[in-house]
């Protein structure tokens, strides 16, 4: 067995020991696998690694990842992700899995990395192991790992009958304008620095205009925000990644959020259905909301969980 250097050559390869391994519950594609493991800035080059037969096939490979984007919205380069570990079937129990993550925490390590999360990277595939997955999540425990959080997915199919706009006294909602960007920033800045600023600080950078932000306004000023993507948004967002398992277009919501001092008004469900509704106008009626665990709160509007994944970590 032979280990070699992260490599965007094997990107076909790579994508197909994906969809043989995992592909059934989360079928890759290579503009996905692309966007989210070569081109995001922050993947970890000398963390990552391939494992390579005597025939030349790749037969498992490791992301890592560490922040090294320049934008500063207050994510700690002492935190790094092991963004996916994957080994072909017929050759685990090899030691494979173990050699690429020592070489993986290893060099996030020598990095300066002491915090390693498993999934939740910036352009991430999972927010932790896919609950499915039961005996890979034994594999990581062994290796030190402590189980966190567990968090879902949510979907639902809505009909094509004609919906009625929310509305709700003192508020507004609509789609962002261009002209709003500077004020958008700076409400994100303000009220949800980190990782939700910096995707819409990326979301600008890869050639937005707004169509994905339905704001919530009070008194003319941007107090909330939901995000909404489809097959026509910049990038492929999270809550799309998995569309190819739904026989329409797939339509994603969030994240969201309210100023913490406009809360407790009903704005968070206020701001959903009008996201619902925004994505039904453009004939879409299946729609997902990834990574969360406000399962109770999105029941309310027809949401059922259709993914589980449990949060790992470990301190190096």
């Amino acid at each position: 067995m032979e280990y070699r250097s992260w490599n965007i050559d094997r990107l076909e390869e790579l994508v197909g020991l994906w969809n043989r391994e995992i592909g059934h519950d989360f079928p890759m594609g290579n503009d996905l696998f692309k966007q989210n493991s070569f081109v995001d800035c922050n993947v970890f080059t000398e963390g990552s690694l391939m494992a390579v037969n005597e025939d030349n096939q790749v037969v498992g490979f490791v992301v890592a990842k560490r922040w090294q984007d320049e934008i500063n919205v207050g994510i700690s380069k002492e935190t790094g992700w092991i963004q996916v570990l994957l080994v072909d079937r017929n050759y685990r129990n090899q030691g494979i899995g173990k050699k690429l993550l020592d070489h993986a925490e290893r060099k996030l390590k020598e990095s300066g990395v002491n915090h390693i999360w498993l999934g939740k990277d910036t352009w991430h595939y999972f927010p932790g192991i896919p609950s499915q997955f039961g005996e890979v999540a034994e594999w990581f425990e062994k290796h030190g790992y402590i189980q966190g959080t567990k968090e879902h997915d949510l979907d639902c199919h809505f009909e094509d009958n004609e919906m009625v706009a929310p509305s709700l006294d003192g508020v507004e909602h609509g789609l962002l304008k261009i002209e709003e960007k500077d004020e958008f920033l700076s409400f994100m800045h303000r009220c949800f620095p980190g990782r939700w600023e910096y995707e819409a600080v990326q979301y600008f950078q890869k050639g937005g205009h707004g169509r994905e932000f339905v704001v919530l306004k009070k008194d003319n000023r941007i107090i909330g925000f939901c995000r909404i993507n489809d097959s026509k948004s910049p990038v492929i967002a999270q809550n799309v990644y998995w569309s190819p398992l739904y026989q329409q277009e797939l339509g994603g919501i969030g994240p969201l959020g309210i100023d913490s001092n406009e809360r407790n008004h009903g704005y968070g469900l206020f701001i959903v259905k009008a996201a619902v509704l925004y994505l039904h106008k453009r004939h879409i009626r299946s729609m997902l909301i990834d990574w969360t665990g406000l399962v109770k709160f999105y029941n309310k509007l027809g949401f059922e969980v259709c993914k589980s994944y449990d949060s790992y970590f470990k301190k190096v």
